[in-house]
């Protein structure tokens, strides 16, 4: 992917070290390797071998962030935007988000389950041996989580579950599900919901596969549980008040979409420019065009103005700088602002390729057809929004 000198430039900050770029390198090389030559052959089977997940974990990716006794390498955000970021080299968000749907699978279980809980699951899924999912979202309802009916009733020392869960990415394969259930029926909105882990093999688990407009190289499905018998001790923290956990959750997950779109908008740009420099029109290439290349500096501003957000957001949140709603409200409006930044390159993209940018098997296509689900997952636009004016007392 072609750099231009204020891309390049954009990482030589005081927020990245030499062992930051380190691991840069590392992540780039196994990207290039292991996943660009094959994203067209996964996107057009609408998968990608299981074996992807042991691979990025001998490196270490699948573990950053976590402790060590678990597998894990412990690291700051920056490690986490980076792998991002890297990864949207490859051009393909499907990819990105079923090799890390454990990133927002584990988070609940290594902030609130039991020690038992942590040392059996999270080294399984670190090394890439289990595939860990999180199920949040109804069939009734998305990011209205209070709104959720799936229900865990105790029954002695196990809840009986019942409800259904849908576009639940790794949702087909995955060995361990974070389910938000409502555990007291009787208390409306965010009161008596709770998170619990369930293994992918209880029985009276159905899953029902769904196809999508992208992301096609991402297993998502529907599940369904009925009156499957989940252990007490899978409850991840206090009964009932599950919701913050939940929350917190989302923030995290937020910030690393955030990260990628802007990873999968630099892509766009990368491709456009390359295509601009090699495609002529009336003997000259079209980026000796001014309206090409007023296309190109509008790509490099909006990318340029999110990057600047996101660090600057993630150095405050890793060092608890500031307001913990104001976190949270900058936290939404970055992730509008990536998303819609992704939306105009891809768009912008596509039309500097002009039929090529509409071929399959060219990352500007399979990103433009990709843009939509991360300007819904992990809440929406409009949710985004309305989140960010509550918290500043709009």
């Amino acid at each position: 992917m072609t750099d231009n000198l204020l891309l390049a430039a954009a990482r030589n900050t005081n927020y990245y070290t030499p062992e930051h770029e380190q691991f840069r390198d590392m992540v780039r090389q196994f990207v290039a390797n292991e996943i660009t030559p094959f994203v067209n052959e996964w996107d057009e089977a609408g998968s990608f071998p299981r074996a992807l997940y042991s691979k990025a974990a001998e490196i270490g990716l699948l573990g950053i962030g976590y402790p060590e006794q678990y597998g894990g390498t412990p690291a700051d955000v920056f490690y986490q935007i980076i792998a991002a970021e890297e990864l949207a080299r490859a051009g393909s968000g499907g990819v990105s988000a079923s090799l890390f749907s454990h990133t927002i699978g584990t988070p609940p279980v290594l902030h609130a389950g039991s020690d038992a809980l942590k040392a059996r699951m999270l080294p399984e899924v670190l090394s890439g041996q289990k595939i860990s999912a999180l199920a949040i979202t109804e069939p009734g309802g998305g990011s209205d989580v209070a709104s959720l009916r799936t229900t865990a009733i105790r029954s002695g020392d196990h809840y009986v579950v019942n409800g259904e869960k849908t576009f639940i990415t790794s949702g087909m394969r995955a060995d361990y599900f974070t389910v938000a259930v409502r555990t007291n029926p009787e208390v409306k909105g965010a009161g008596g919901v709770s998170l619990l882990l369930i293994d992918g093999d209880t029985p009276g688990i159905g899953r029902t596969p769904l196809d999508k407009m992208g992301w096609w190289a991402s297993d998502t499905a529907h599940l369904r549980f009925e009156d499957c018998r989940v252990p007490v001790a899978n409850l991840l923290g206090v009964e009932n008040e599950g919701f913050r956990i939940i929350m917190r959750n989302f923030n995290a997950e937020r910030l690393f979409m955030a990260a990628g779109a802007n990873g999968f908008a630099q892509v766009c740009f990368a491709d456009a420019l390359d295509w601009a420099r090699e495609r002529k029109t009336f003997g000259l290439p079209i980026v000796e065009r001014q309206v090409i290349r007023h296309k190109l500096v509008d790509m490099s501003m909006k990318i340029e103005s999110v990057r600047c957000m996101l660090e600057d957001l993630a150095w405050r949140v890793e060092h608890a700088i500031g307001d913990p709603r104001l976190l949270v409200a900058q936290t939404a409006m970055l992730k509008n602002l990536a998303m819609q930044t992704m939306q105009f390159c891809a768009d912008e993209s596509v039309q500097i390729l002009g039929g090529m940018g509409y071929m399959r098997g060219t990352r500007p296509e399979r990103i433009y057809r990709e843009v939509k689900v991360n300007m819904i997952g992990g809440g929406s636009v409009e949710i985004m929004k309305d989140l960010a004016a509550r918290q500043l007392g709009l």
